[in-house]
């Protein structure tokens, strides 16, 4: 919860300086014509890229498949919208990033990589298969130094005899 906090603050003052910084640069007019600008250029961007993320998760879904990337990149489409329709530099890169499709592809890549996308309805280990390709095989063990006469013996504490229950 710190870092969206620290996010929440940071971030504004940021922009605030950054825009303040840059207006007195180029002035004031152009300076909001540049955040306008990024605004409606990202609207076109979202439209174009939103449209063609829809379409290959419609195909998906189509021949079968689950369309985990393209909901993966309609999550960061979403967020890349937001961030360029706030005010502000900083916002409209992290936007850019999100909706450039090359470099769309290169963050959710890594962020993909850490993931394990999973068939509706599949239970690992369900089909003798885990999830690794390895095979389930079903038998017993014994912990060296157990003798099979306290493993049989069954225990009957009471909640009197344990205090933690």
């Amino acid at each position: 919860m710190r870092p969206f906090l620290i996010l929440f603050i940071v971030l504004p003052i940021l922009e605030m300086w950054l825009l303040i910084s840059v207006g007195e640069k180029i002035g004031a007019l152009p300076t909001i014509g540049l955040v306008l600008l990024t605004a409606m250029v990202g609207v076109a961007l979202l439209r174009h890229q939103g449209i063609s993320t829809l379409m290959r998760a419609q195909e998906k879904m189509r021949v079968g498949e689950v369309p985990a990337r393209e909901m993966a990149e309609g999550v960061f489409l979403a967020v890349g919208g937001a961030l360029l329709l706030t005010p502000g530099f900083i916002t409209d890169t992290l936007g850019f990033i999100c909706l450039i499709p090359g470099l769309r592809q290169l963050v959710l890549g890594k962020f993909l990589s850490r993931m394990v996308i999973v068939q509706p309805g599949y239970t690992p280990g369900a089909d003798g298969q885990e999830p690794d390709g390895g095979r389930i095989i079903e038998g017993d063990y014994q912990r060296e130094g157990e003798d099979k006469k306290s493993r049989s013996q069954p225990h009957n504490k009471s909640a009197e005899d344990n205090p933690h229950l």
